[in-house]
């Protein structure tokens, strides 16, 4: 049974490896467009100040196992170095004012806040003790790092667009944490386990909101821009029907150089034909006054 506990650890602890690899190369695409543009432009450090103090924590608990953390080792040393050129490369080409205030973070982070819980792991703890104590703060830290999607879907389903949240990030995180969370089963390591079922939950959730917004609900913005559309559209019409009402006041009166000269000849023709008559009568009305 114990033979059988660790093949499945080893397993689920290379597959772990390899997805949080891909996960740690997740922001490739976006350093490369820093570099391009060298600038930062709005992008933010913590994310990467963070990750990086996790994988120093997970190395450090996984040191007190005697040996079964191996693969917690192998995969988080990975991502310190990863996150460190991630970090490099934004300090590298952020502002002043961001690097600035990068650079201390890191500091009160990644080394003071690091350097006091070794410390006090050291020197209060032993053993056991000191095991469940680290496992209790990675839990702790691990737990706020899954956390921070909230903000994400919270925006999702404000605007009802995923724009910001990637199907393949959501997937490959929710891949991680299902992979890790059944290492932990296997080792039958609670601190390992915990954290990953809240973000196997997570998730699971961001790529439901992902299919529900994509392919179901139309972006607050698409669904403003076709009521003014639809608007136009109504005006144009009307506009259209009013040339078409008889009796409209838009109607002109027809212009009389548009009526051919064959007509107006003939109108006047006419004109002086019926005026003959009237004219023949009064000469004749004249003769018999002067006969008189």
């Amino acid at each position: 049974m114990a033979l059988t506990h660790n093949v499945w650890a080893f397993v689920f602890g290379i597959m772990g490896n390899i997805i949080s690899f891909v996960v740690f190369l997740a922001p490739v695409p976006t350093f490369i467009r820093i570099c391009k543009k060298k600038s930062t432009e709005g992008f933010q450090s913590l994310p990467y100040l963070s990750a990086i103090f996790s994988a120093m924590l997970w190395i450090y608990y996984a040191m007190q196992k005697d040996g079964s953390g191996f693969l917690l080792i192998t995969i988080n040393a990975v991502g310190c170095v990863i996150e460190t050129i991630y970090i490099v490369l934004f300090v590298t080409y952020a502002n002043k004012k961001t690097r600035i205030s990068t650079l201390k973070v890191l500091g009160l982070l990644n080394f003071l806040g690091f350097a006091a819980i070794v410390l006090v792991c050291e020197l209060l703890t032993k053993g056991s003790t000191r095991a469940k104590v680290l496992g209790g703060i990675c839990v702790g830290f691990s737990v706020s790092v899954f956390a921070a999607p909230l903000s994400i879907m919270r925006l999702v389903v404000r605007t009802r667009s995923v724009e910001f949240m990637p199907f393949s990030l959501s997937l490959f995180l929710t891949l991680s944490a299902v992979t890790w969370l059944f290492y932990g089963l296997a080792i039958k390591d609670f601190y390992v386990a915990l954290p990953n079922v809240l973000g196997a939950f997570l998730g699971a959730v961001q790529m439901i909101l992902y299919i529900v917004f994509k392919y179901y609900m139309t972006p607050v913005a698409e669904k403003t821009d076709k009521s003014k559309a639809v608007s136009s559209d109504h005006s144009i019409d009307i506009a259209k029907l009013t040339t078409v009402i008889p009796g409209s006041t838009v109607h002109e009166p027809p212009a009389v150089h548009n009526v051919p000269e064959t007509q107006i000849q003939v109108t006047e023709v006419k004109s002086q034909n019926m005026t003959e008559p009237n004219d023949q009568t009064t000469s004749k009305d004249v003769q018999n006054q002067n006969q008189v």
